[in-house]
């Protein structure tokens, strides 16, 4: 296999410092370690042409995976265009038939290979990867490709083919994101286990109400939110209908592009009520006025400049579950937004008026929190009780 220089390595860290604000600064150096200097400079010139943060990060985990996973499967750098060959080969080390992996441990991923991909802590499935992210790996892939002037092999038949009978053979369930949503119920029990005024109190009483209530805000959404996208509008009425209902607090939350955005599309919700009190009550306790609006503290109440990453508003979910007296495994910071559509179907909010605040693009997926809320308020399953 190749050696790559150390100081090869320590150029391309520095090239990846100019993009600190959307490459987890952790990953920095294994990243440099993994990803060639075209691969940099690529990213570097995504990240001047305007694409948004998320999807760079994503291009840039994906990228070195596929770098490592290329140099130890084949012993050679990521190929640009790749042959389809490559293509096939990376769809049959990812997706195998488990029964058949029993009979021929040939089968499948080569042990070296997925023994250097957990080396790398590259790696942790245990068996065949979710199709999604073979899919969204590939898709990478052919971006990359395309960004690079050049045109791949992904639209080979023999890929398409491959790849639907790859999927039926894995037989890997669809996961939910989160087991179970985030309900009211299950709000009120973590808000309950962040009722003191202890700092780290204040800050996840106020992140939990301003993501649910924001429309179930992304992880990624919650963790990149800076005092400059709050905007204060006038109160509104706690009943619309009733001009005498007391006044409630009203803030305008900017997301700029999000997952489902293009362009230079820009979104924004509308938080009202007791979570715009909880919010501003941890920015003056804080005594945050610009930069990131949720952070981390640590075990002495000391908070950091930095915003919270999106796993650490994962495990802060999960942490409180267990406090809660909740099974931590059943939940994740997805269930806030899965919960949010869920509650609002279970209180019967027209879903184009949930839409409006969810920002979901796809009414059918949007729909299906409606439905299954439906079908356990329903006749249709109670026919023998």
């Amino acid at each position: 296999m190749t050696m790559v220089p150390s100081a090869s390595i320590a150029s391309r860290a520095e090239e990846l410092d100019a993009l600190d604000a959307i490459l987890p600064f952790d990953r920095r150096d294994q990243l440099a370690a993994l990803l060639t200097d075209d691969d940099v400079a690529t990213l570097k010139h995504l990240a001047s042409e305007g694409m948004g943060e998320n999807t760079l990060r994503a291009l840039a985990s994906d990228l070195g995976y596929l770098e490592a996973w290329c140099r130890l499967a084949t012993g050679s750098p990521l190929p640009w265009p790749a042959p389809e060959t490559l293509l096939l080969k990376f769809v049959a080390h990812h997706l195998w038939d488990p029964a058949k992996r029993g009979e021929d441990p040939a089968h499948g991923m080569p042990a070296e290979v997925e023994a250097g991909l957990r080396t790398k802590r590259l790696l942790r499935a245990s068996g065949p990867h979710a199709p999604g992210t073979v899919r969204r790996r590939l898709t990478t892939w052919s971006i990359l490709t395309r960004w690079r002037g050049l045109t791949g092999a992904f639209a080979a038949p023999s890929l398409k083919s491959a790849l639907r009978l790859a999927v039926r053979a894995s037989a890997r369930p669809r996961q939910r994101k989160s087991r179970k949503a985030v309900t009211g119920d299950v709000l009120a029990k973590l808000l309950e286990t962040c009722a003191s005024d202890r700092l780290v109190d204040v800050r996840d009483r106020a992140l939990f109400l301003t993501a649910f209530a924001s429309g179930g805000r992304r992880r990624s959404e919650v963790a990149e939110l800076r005092v400059g996208d709050l905007v204060d509008e006038e109160p509104v009425r706690a009943d619309p209908a009733d001009k005498n209902s007391p006044p409630l607090p009203c803030l305008r939350i900017h997301l700029g592009r999000t997952k489902t955005t293009t362009s230079d599309d820009s979104e924004h919700v509308l938080l009202i009520g007791r979570p715009v009190i909880a919010l501003k009550r941890w920015l003056t306790e804080a005594a945050i006025k610009d930069g990131p609006v949720f952070r981390r503290i640590d075990q002495w109440g000391n908070f950091d400049r930095r915003a919270l990453t999106p796993q650490s508003v994962n495990l802060i979910l999960k942490r409180r579950c267990q406090q809660a007296g909740l099974d931590p495994a059943l939940f994740s910071a997805h269930g806030l937004r899965s919960g949010y559509l869920t509650e609002a179907a279970n209180r019967d909010i027209p879903l184009s008026e949930a839409m409006q605040q969810s920002l979901h693009k796809s009414v059918a997926q949007a729909a299906s929190y409606y439905n299954n809320a439906e079908r356990k308020q329903g006749r249709a399953a109670r026919l023998i009780v």
